[in-house]
């Protein structure tokens, strides 16, 4: 049996979680438990074939959740709003986590949180629609409402709040669209603010690292990112990468919140307070503390020639 302390990585076949469980192996310290829905899928016998010890587990299940965390030092939590939207749902699963790291006597948690956007907007406030009734950005406010869960129960937790995921130009529809007239365009709400991004593997990446500094965050909110950059800047830097113009169309937050897929409102929301709220979002985040966390944080253009071939480009008109 190994002497190493033991990792649970919650989610680890995730973005944040698949990339926390790869980093904690790669570094070798500790011990890592990857828990998955699905223990047959590709990416949890990849962690078993690195070294993990897969077990199943759901988040909708405390009972479950705490046989997971039997025996471990530490955990790293996330929630997928995602796969859901709701808002409810993703405070219930933090709150079965909390409570089953109090049973289990984790000795370091790791919550992946976000800002509760209504401390800088309140709901009464006309700059922004209120959404599912109680919210302005649910995806962001859950994570942020639900942090009392960890401390109130007592469990010693790092509080990590990442930013926004250069990952999703791949896999969720941010990258590059066709303008009207057959240009790469690149469309957020952001006006001339800037983006504080990150690559979702530098997150685990920092998360290791937090794991490995013993207790000295135990107890902070660490707020992360890899650079901060002008959508404008994303764009010159796409071009480069793709080898074709991408031009930065900046539109109000109004009609992004209109453009129809599901959850522009949430996300149409989330780009004004990042707009917005610039100065506090950008400052909060900081780059020497993340890098000093993660020596090999990746800047934008680095993150871009690893992925630029993986971000789908959608055909001009007339190509197949």
């Amino acid at each position: 049996m190994s002497d190493k302390k033991l990792i649970t990585v919650v989610g680890a076949t995730g973005a944040q979680g698949g990339s926390t469980a790869r980093a904690l192996l790669r570094d070798g310290t500790f011990a890592v438990r990857a828990v998955t829905r699905d223990p047959d899928s590709d990416a949890a016998r990849a962690l078993a074939n690195a070294g993990a010890e897969v077990v199943k587990a759901d988040l909708d299940d405390e009972a479950g959740l705490t046989a997971a965390l039997e025996g471990a030092y530490g955990a790293f939590f996330v929630t997928f709003f995602w796969a859901h939207f709701s808002p409810e749902v993703e405070q219930a699963q933090a709150q079965r986590m909390a409570q089953a790291a109090k049973t289990a006597g984790v000795q370091h948690a790791i919550w992946s949180t976000l800002e509760d956007t209504r401390r800088f907007i309140p709901l009464d406030d006309d700059r922004m629609p209120t959404l599912m009734g109680e919210y302005n950005v649910p995806h962001f406010d859950a994570k942020g409402s639900a942090n009392h869960f960890f401390t109130d129960a007592g469990v010693p937790t790092t509080f990590l709040q990442t930013s926004f995921y250069w990952d999703n130009m791949v896999g969720f529809g941010s990258g590059p669209q066709r303008g009207e007239d057959g240009s790469l365009v690149l469309v957020f709400p952001m006006g001339d603010a800037r983006l504080s991004g990150i690559a979702a593997e530098d997150i685990g990446k920092v998360a290791a690292g937090i794991f490995a500094a013993g207790d000295a965050y135990i107890g902070q909110t660490v707020s992360i990112a890899g650079e901060h950059l002008t959508v404008a800047d994303m764009a010159a830097q796409l071009s480069d990468a793709l080898g074709q113009t991408v031009t930065y169309v900046a539109v109000e937050p109004d009609a992004y919140r209109g453009f129809g897929f599901p959850g522009a409102e949430d996300l149409g929301n989330m780009f004004q307070f990042f707009r917005d709220f610039s100065d506090y979002y950008v400052g909060a985040r900081d780059l020497d503390l993340t890098r000093q966390l993660n020596p090999e944080l990746m800047s934008f253009r680095e993150w871009l020639t690893a992925h630029a071939d993986e971000i789908p480009i959608p055909p001009a008109a007339g190509e197949a």
